[in-house]
């Protein structure tokens, strides 16, 4: 029996979709010079990080922009998983470095993320806090529109090329939260899949897991006519699942089932890296007006409140949880919970992740078969087989679900209303994935 939120007295009639421009493909990166001067910059900041210098790619790309005419500022300091205090430095050296009116994002969503928050900050006023999502930040919307971003991204995971959002670690809080405005989302992504032949396969395992919960939970999102409809100056860019968005959700994970494995075991399988990339960016391009839901919510204070776990392939000695296997953690046990919502939809996602039912994924509860399929899925990437195996107990929880209630944004995209007892459920049930 379906589960369904309180029906609005007046129910939603419009949903909203937006996009950047994409190019896409073999090479594309070599056409950003046109690219930006067909947007009639002339100084632009490039942003990328310092693992990534090494590959020669940014500098490649900068010199490339300069042979068009456009003067390059190159940022280097790009923290992988950005905090409230690495953007403001990063706001700090754009305004030093003098005038700019454009940017471009090489790397990945720590690059392009931190891209939007510089340039939000370089053309609106105020501090970045009040820009962050309510109740952690104050949710101010920009005043101005903001210089052109070009993201180039060289890694299969976050879809920030796609979205509006801007992700950060608020560092006093212990939590990872957000910023997101419809002025955000950049102008033009230009997405290269061979910039992303340098991605490690621990790498390429955590980030693809981004992408798959970014398709799992747009499509089970709550629908974008079960909420109250909103005057037009008000709706805001996760509108719920609708029928564009829901198209890119199933066209990610076919292209997750195909090739996820692949990519993760043969990083020199162009076709597999390919077909990650666009399922990164069709991902980004569904739930960037869907949403996200459960598994994002939790994954925010996992990866603040990490000890000692720390994860193979990412630069640095810190305690990590890269945010792609922070959201994977929950997910199975998450989309057990929303499965009573539309158990239709569950299962035709189970379907599209594992068409040849090699998991035997038929055996047993209706309910179960979604959480088996993507449990074993992330078992063969080599990932984490819950939070126990990065640290946390049942001793945490509280602290958990503390944090991931104030995910507001996100809980209210789940299909089910969510509770502090029904998030401590999901958390328990996640200390091992079976």
């Amino acid at each position: 029996m379906s589960v369904s939120l309180a029906p609005p007295s007046s129910p939603e009639t419009v949903f909203t979709y937006g996009a950047p421009q994409l190019k896409f493909g073999s090479g594309a990166s070599a056409e950003l010079g046109v690219d930006l001067a067909t947007l009639e910059v002339s100084r632009v900041l490039l942003v990328t990080d310092g693992g990534l210098m090494s590959t020669g790619h940014p500098q490649r790309l900068a010199e490339q922009i300069r042979g068009h005419g456009i003067d390059v500022v190159l940022f280097d300091g790009v923290r992988i998983e950005p905090t409230d205090a690495s953007l403001q430095a990063a706001v700090e050296f754009a305004r030093e470095a003098g005038p700019v009116d454009g940017l471009v994002a090489v790397g990945g969503g720590s690059s392009i993320d931190t891209a939007k928050a510089v340039n939000l900050l370089l053309t609106n006023p105020g501090e970045l806090l009040e820009y962050v999502n309510r109740p952690i930040g104050g949710g101010r919307a920009p005043e101005h529109r903001l210089h052109p971003l070009v993201a180039v991204p060289t890694t299969t995971g976050t879809g920030s090329e796609s979205t509006t959002i801007c992700v950060l670690d608020v560092l006093a809080r212990r939590v990872k939260t957000g910023i997101s405005h419809a002025r955000l989302r950049p102008t033009l992504a230009v997405v290269d899949p061979d910039l992303t032949a340098t991605q490690p396969p621990a790498v390429t395992a955590a980030s693809g897991m981004d992408v798959m919960c970014h398709a799992l939970e747009s499509y089970t999102a709550r629908s974008f006519d079960s909420y109250e409809r909103h005057a037009a100056q008000r709706r805001v860019p996760y509108c719920g699942a609708n029928p564009l968005s829901d198209q890119w959700a199933e066209k990610a994970l076919s292209l997750l089932a195909r090739a996820y494995r692949r990519a993760v075991t043969d990083g020199a399988d162009r076709q597999a890296r390919s077909d990650m990339a666009l399922a990164a960016t069709v991902a980004g391009l569904g739930f960037g007006n869907a949403g996200v839901h459960i598994p994002h919510a939790n994954a925010y204070p996992i990866a603040g409140q990490v000890r000692s776990f720390r994860a193979p392939g990412y630069p640095g000695e810190e305690p990590f949880v890269p945010h792609g296997m922070a959201v994977g953690l929950t997910a199975p046990a998450a989309l057990r919970f929303t499965f009573p919502a539309d158990p239709a939809r569950h299962v035709r996602a189970a379907e599209l992740l594992d068409p040849d039912d090699r998991a035997d994924a038929r055996a047993g509860a209706p309910e179960d078969r979604l959480p088996r399929v993507l449990a074993g899925l992330m078992a063969d990437v080599g990932l984490p087989d819950g939070l126990a195996a990065v640290g946390f107990t049942e001793a945490d929880i509280p602290e958990l679900v503390s944090g991931a209630q104030a995910q507001t944004r996100l809980l209210e995209t789940a299909p089910r209303p969510v509770h502090g007892d029904d998030l401590a459920a999901i958390l328990i049930a996640s200390l091992e994935n079976r």
